[in-house]
């Protein structure tokens, strides 16, 4: 997919927000204001830079911007069927919402769960608001990265599917106005992060891959 400045996601909004400023102007200057600031505030939100992804096949970028809430040993259910670590990373409005794959591999699970939409960061937001999973496989490990909505956060989007290859770093979907992305990887994998951190998606080394 062809990747803009602008997030694709956003451009409704943008359109919607210039009719209403425009309108607004027309009935009366002053009321351009409240369209304008959220014009401004949907443009900042959906932005979409480009990112010097590291090219090291043994490291893991981080699948979001945000602030790392925690590093846990887990169980978990859907992909791995056993124990896995979890990094699980909270982005405000504030943060790019575009979401990046942590490294190179095929697309070989994909599922969604309907839930709540409790604020994300709530320690149990992960096992109760609405989810989006992508498992992610190459010659050297399997993730899995999962989307989950937030008390703002009102719609997933994900463009890939099983089958599709994806790029160390590469776009595959947003969460609108503020979420969790989280990534699960095998116990193996050495996490360079810790709670607290602050990550930037396709940029943060969040952990290294042993190939002993």
């Amino acid at each position: 997919m062809k990747q803009y400045p602008i997030s694709r996601d956003g451009w409704m909004y943008l359109a919607i927000l210039a009719g209403l400023t425009a309108l607004a102007y027309w009935v009366w200057p002053w009321l351009i204001i409240l369209p304008g600031i959220l014009f401004l505030f949907v443009l900042f939100f959906f932005r979409n830079p480009e990112r010097q992804v590291p090219i090291d096949e043994l490291t893991l970028v981080s699948p979001a911007d945000g602030v790392v809430m925690d590093v846990e040993r887990v169980y978990e259910d859907q992909f791995f069927n056993g124990e896995s670590i979890r990094v699980r990373i909270f982005l405000s409005v504030f943060n790019v919402h575009v979401n990046r794959s942590p490294m190179a591999g095929e697309v070989v699970f994909r599922a969604y769960r309907p839930g709540k939409m409790i604020p994300a960061f709530k320690s149990h937001a992960s096992e109760l608001n609405e989810k989006n999973f992508v498992g992610i496989e190459n010659s050297h490990l399997k993730i899995l990265v999962t989307q989950v909505t937030g008390f703002i956060a009102r719609r997933i989007v994900c463009w890939v599917d099983r089958g599709d290859v994806m790029t160390k770093g590469e776009r595959f979907g947003l969460i609108k106005f503020g979420s969790c992305t989280e990534i699960f990887v095998p116990t193996n994998v050495e996490i360079m992060v810790k709670q607290g951190d602050k990550v930037r998606g396709g940029l943060t080394i969040v952990g290294k891959v042993s190939v002993e």
